[in-house]
Order: structure tokens, then C-alpha cells, then sequence
């Protein structure tokens, strides 16, 4: 079938004929809508879509969209999902993880998919809780949460999922929240990109982390708390657009706009392309700095599943296809013969 044939699909065509089973009020609904309407604008084919999900509330994902999907073991998305993505390249690939199931079990997998840059899309939900299991603290919940597994408060420090991602070399690292308007922007964004696009997504558990992220969707208190990333542009945010970002002595700090004679001129500028301010930005977290939200970065860089085919095809052309009887005897090889029975070893 032609790209001019295919049949242009609606966001509920993607929807599967499955009961969506989270709790009332929770922020999965949200994101999942919103996927489901970014496929619909990006012209993607539900029998070209493919969604590998791990162990977790975020991980039914999979049951609720019409498309192909896995839902595998717990941790083990991103290793499954590159297998599905070079077995047939052509393929959309996502993953949904969450932040106990992709931080925690599934840490060293969603590192090393990172940094191979296999293009698939992973959207990480972070509510800062194990919902699934009951509300336990989770990888990235504050020091202090009370919980089933830490009835005192955790004594653990919280990982920054968009810090680890972009240590990994992640070509495309993006945040943003469950109802926010950017989100569907963002999620075209990492869509359209061309390798392994992390997107963490700020997401309210009503049940056991009600509010964690209030500061970022309070309507008349969000603007002052969140800074809003576009590139080419200079981190002023606020609800009346007079705070900004400086960096000093490669520190950064928040100056109000006219005070000083602090200018737009002297507000640094978001850049796509700089890992450093990139990671810079990741590290900014409240109260004391706005939480940025957007795209922290966005580079190109060669495909994994690219090289491999690569490898591969050089393989053939310089040794030839080549046959598994080839591969099970080539090197040493050994054969072990029945001694003579004059020559046996006896008790």
C-alpha cells in the first residue's frame, strides 16, 4: 500500500476494545488520550505501532491501544523493544515505563538503550511512588516519604531520571506533565526524532502520591514554578514573565528582570544542542529554581539498529552468507573418540 493510500486515522482508532482499568483521577488517562491524538496527527499505522511496556500501573498501557503491543517483564522493556525494533526497523516502537520499574529492576536496561540511540520512543510516567504495589517509595520520591516500606521516611536520595538520560548520551531528553498543554507537543517532538527519545512525564498518583506535582499544575501558581523551554530563546518564566536564568561562575541563579539592570539580553539562552547547559537545566529542581519543561535536548546522532545492519551487510560481502553448519564448526575444533577398550581406566 502507497503512503498516498493509507487510511488518515482518528486519536479513537487507536483506542483497543479493552476497558481502561486505572483509578479515577488518575494522570495515565491524560497521557494515554494524548498518545493516542499524536499518533493520529503524526499519521502513524496501528499494524506499524508496536508498545512494549514493563511491570507497573503505566505498564497496561499496551491493553488500551489498538496496535500491536508487549507487556513483558518487569525492568526488561527497553531490552525487549530493541529486539522487536532491529528484527524490523520499519516499526514504530514505544516504551512506557515508570519510575520504579524503568529506575529501580529496569535501570541498567534503560541506560544502555539510551546511549546505543536504538530509535524508539520511552515514556517514563513519574509519580514518585509504587502505585501498583501499594504506594512503597520509589526511585525518585523525596527524602523523608512516608510509606508501607519506609514507615520513618526514606533516607534514600532521589534519582533525577532526566540527569541519568542525558549522562547516557540520550540523543532526545524531554519533561513535561500529564495535564499540561505542552504535552502532546512534546510527545510529536520525540515522535519525530530520529533515535532513542526519553520523555519523563510528571504523572499524579491520586491514590497514594495525590499532589506531588501541584506546584507545576496549580493554575494560578504553575507559571512561577515552572520554566518553559524553546529553543533559541532566553529562561524567563513567571506569570508576568520578569524572572530569568543567569549563570555565574557556570552557577545559575534566578534574577528578576529590570532589577540590577538585568535585561533580556543577559538571561541565558536555551540551546538544544548543549549537553552541559542540558544537564545544567536537569539539576534545577524547587523551591529554589522553576522546574524546566520541554526539551532539554535534541541532537542527531547514528542509528544503532543502523550500524548493526551495517555490520552485518559487510559481513556477507566480504565472507559470504555464510551457514550455521559454518558457524558451529569454524576456529578449533575438537573431536572426542571412544578409547580402545584396553586402554579404558578401571576402578
Amino acid at each position: 500500500m502507497s503512503s498516498n493510500s493509507l487510511p488518515v486515522l482518528k486519536a479513537k482508532d487507536f483506542a483497543s476494545d479493552q476497558d481502561v482499568r486505572w483509578c479515577p483521577g488518575c494522570g495515565d488517562y491524560a497521557i494515554l488520550n494524548q498518545v493516542k491524538k499524536v499518533l493520529a496527527k503524526t499519521g502513524a499505522q496501528k499494524e506499524n505501532t508496536v508498545f512494549v511496556a514493563g511491570i507497573g500501573c503505566s505498564s497496561r498501557f499496551p491493553y488500551y491501544m489498538g496496535t500491536y503491543g508487549v507487556h513483558s517483564i518487569h525492568g526488561r522493556a527497553p531490552a525487549i523493544a530493541t529486539g522487536v525494533k532491529i528484527t524490523n526497523p520499519e516499526l514504530d516502537v514505544w516504551v512506557v515505563t515508570g519510575d520504579g520499574d524503568g529506575l529501580s529492576i529496569g535501570g541498567n536496561h534503560l541506560m544502555h538503550v539510551l546511549r546505543r540511540n536504538v530509535n524508539i520512543k520511552i515514556l517514563l510516567f513519574n509519580n514518585r511512588i509504587y502505585g501498583l504495589t501499594k504506594g512503597q517509595y520509589s526511585p525518585t520520591s523525596e527524602i523523608g516519604k512516608r510509606s508501607p516500606s519506609s514507615p520513618m521516611g526514606s533516607i534514600d536520595p532521589p534519582l533525577t531520571p532526566l540527569s541519568i538520560a542525558l549522562a547516557a548520551e540520550a540523543s532526545f531528553v524531554a519533561r513535561c506533565v500529564d495535564v499540561d498543554k505542552s504535552l502532546g507537543e512534546v510527545l510529536e517532538r520525540a515522535s519525530a526524532h530520529e533515535g532513542s527519545a526519553f520523555v519523563e512525564i510528571y504523572q499524579d498518583c491520586n491514590v497514594f502520591n495525590h499532589g506531588a506535582y501541584e506546584y507545576a499544575t496549580n493554575r494560578d501558581e504553575k507559571e512561577n514554578n515552572v520554566l518553559r523551554l524553546e529553543h533559541g530563546q532566553p529562561l524567563i518564566f513567571g506569570k508576568e514573565r520578569d524572572k530569568g536564568i543567569v549563570f555565574t561562575d557556570a552557577k545559575p541563579e534566578v534574577v528578576t528582570l529590570g532589577q540590577g539592570g538585568i535585561t533580556d539580553a543577559d538571561i541565558a539562552v536555551h540551546d538544544e544542542n548543549d549537553a552541559t547547559l542540558a544537564y545544567c537545566l536537569s539539576r534545577l529542581r524547587q523551591p529554589e529554581f522553576p522546574e524546566p519543561m520541554g526539551v532539554f535536548k535534541s541532537v542527531s546522532k547514528p542509528l544503532y539498529e543502523d550500524l548493526l545492519v551495517g555490520q552485518i551487510d559487510h559481513a556477507k560481502e566480504t565472507r559470504g552468507e555464510g551457514t550455521l553448519d559454518d558457524l558451529f564448526n569454524m576456529g578449533d575444533v575438537y573431536t572426542i573418540e571412544e578409547k580402545d577398550s584396553e586402554h579404558q581406566l578401571h576402578d
